[in-house]
């Protein structure tokens, strides 16, 4: 397993690289904490995606108890810049946010995820939102919401939803043992937005969620879950999309129980088959595609279980929360950043447990710079998103943390290599393609991408997809459609950002 991945990066062994860096710029932000008691435990996501239409990401951060917050990237080339915007009716009790474009308009609305009714607010211009959950049909019940995923069907109009569910409050023989369903929403048949509910169980206090293109390169709905309240008998789940079933041993699905946080999904070897990142309490698991269609474990040499603080003075296991593949270097591998913090003060686990930051060497092995470049942080963190906010070709990288400050750290890596960005729109009510895979080649060295919406820890990004290419001057690019079917390749030239559309 491990010589596949180093095969893979290191086609790119000569490209330009830097050690990563960036600048803590936190103090220009609003001042915004993730509180609540224990049903703030878990959550505390932060998406970025662009709803004022200027090409630059956004960001809605939950808040627990505190209000949702919004904020609007006012940025220029070289300094990140924020401010507040309204969301009217105010929404606390909020968990996380999924930016997804329910209603085919071309504009990214939300899914608000809470502690009781969940939210839906439709998008207009200039990240104006509408609460729309009436008139849009969802569901409203008092459970537990801490993940999120959506997919459309062959066809579809409007996206198909999965609710995750943490642990049933009702239960009075809770709350160990007191896992809740989880929920699909099905849109009805016609021209109108309405949802239909269906239980999806078992569940086993689902934290992340993420519909996408399995190893078997069929879709499926991968489901992480926290044993810390299932206790015995449950495990990971991976339900087959259009089987409608779970699937088991006999598939080819390996039985693993954790105490699963979020979910990281990227091809790193160039076969178009995603490894997945599993966030936990102890080991972070990664699991490398196989071409059998299965999953197995990374080596453990591989340097990315990262199961305990790297900074002196905590010797316990760590908790992992969100985790994102990216390129902060641009160097044409894809690194890896997990949101690190304790629950709140389990004592068996780390108290100093700063985020990580792996970088993606020439031989597929993962090392640890956080502390070096910058983002050593050791509050409790939680949701996280990389992307880049001044449009100056780094990604940045902005956390949300348990009773402690939102941070926003600007990349300033010097001499990064270069890269190409690549936005797609897709026919019918799918707009932003979701469920399209884009492959950027340059020489032999081949990259791809899902376009997905969920996984991470009760957030995610959904913007033009970022490829670091090294020193090379241009790539080549194609898309593969949610259909099957596949573009022409193009060139593009480095630094530039080109946008595919699908054909009607």
């Amino acid at each position: 397993m491990i010589h596949r991945l180093m095969a893979a990066a290191c086609v790119f062994a000569s490209a330009a690289h830097a050690d990563p860096l960036f600048q803590d710029i936190s103090a220009g932000l609003p001042d915004h904490h993730y509180t609540g008691g224990w049903e703030h435990f878990v959550g505390g996501g932060v998406s970025a995606f662009d709803c004022s239409g200027d090409g630059l990401p956004d960001l809605v951060a939950a808040g627990g108890t505190a209000p949702l917050l919004l904020l609007k990237n006012v940025s220029d080339t070289g300094k990140i810049a924020f401010e507040r915007a309204v969301i009217d009716p105010e929404i606390t009790g909020a968990t996380g946010a999924y930016p997804v474009d329910m209603n085919g308009d071309g504009l990214l609305d939300l899914y608000v995820m809470r502690v009781g009714p969940d939210r839906v607010l439709e998008g207009g211009a200039d990240c104006q939102f509408t609460d729309v959950t009436e008139a849009w049909g969802i569901p409203q019940t008092d459970q537990w919401t801490t993940a999120f995923t959506a997919w459309w069907e062959d066809g579809a109009s409007f996206p198909t939803l999965a609710i995750g569910h943490y642990v049933d409050r009702a239960n009075p023989d809770g709350p160990f043992g007191a896992c809740d369903t989880n929920t699909l929403l099905t849109p009805t048949i016609g021209t109108s937005l309405r949802y239909t509910a269906q239980e999806l169980s078992p569940g086993y206090c689902a934290l992340s969620m993420l519909a996408a293109e399995d190893a078997r390169g069929l879709k499926s709905l991968r489901i992480s879950n926290d044993r810390h309240y299932y206790v015995s008998g449950g495990a990971e789940q991976m339900w087959d999309i259009a089987e409608q079933r779970f699937l088991t041993e006999a598939d080819g699905w390996a039985k693993v129980s954790l105490w699963g946080m979020g979910i990281a999904s990227r091809d790193l070897t160039g076969d178009q088959r995603d490894e997945l990142m599993l966030t936990s309490m102890g080991d972070q698991l990664m699991q490398v595609a196989q071409a059998d269609g299965s999953y197995r474990g990374a080596p453990y040499d591989i340097g990315t279980y990262a199961q305990r603080p790297y900074v002196p003075g905590d010797g316990r296991p760590s908790t992992g929360w969100h985790a994102s593949f990216a390129d902060v270097n641009n160097d044409g591998r894809a690194d890896l950043f997990i949101a690190k913090g304790n629950v709140d003060q389990m004592p068996g686990m780390a108290m100093r447990d700063p985020n990580n930051l792996l970088i993606q060497g020439a031989d597929g092995r993962f090392t640890e710079v956080g502390d070096t470049a910058g983002v050593a942080d050791i509050a409790r963190s939680r949701g996280a998103a990389l992307a880049d906010f001044d449009g100056d070709g780094l990604l940045d990288l902005a956390v949300v943390n348990r009773r402690a400050p939102m941070r926003m750290y600007r990349n300033v890596t010097p001499e990064a290599g270069r890269f190409v960005r690549i936005a797609v729109r897709g026919a019918g009510g799918n707009r932003f393609a979701v469920g399209a895979r884009v492959i950027v080649t340059v020489g032999d060295a081949v990259q791809s991408q899902q376009i997905t919406i969920g996984g991470g820890h009760a957030g995610a990004v959904l913007a033009p997809l970022h490829f670091g290419i090294g020193d090379a001057a241009e790539a080549s690019v194609q898309v593969r459609w949610p259909d099957g079917t596949q573009s022409d390749p193009m060139r593009v030239t480095a630094g530039d950002q080109i946008t595919v559309t699908q054909p009607d």
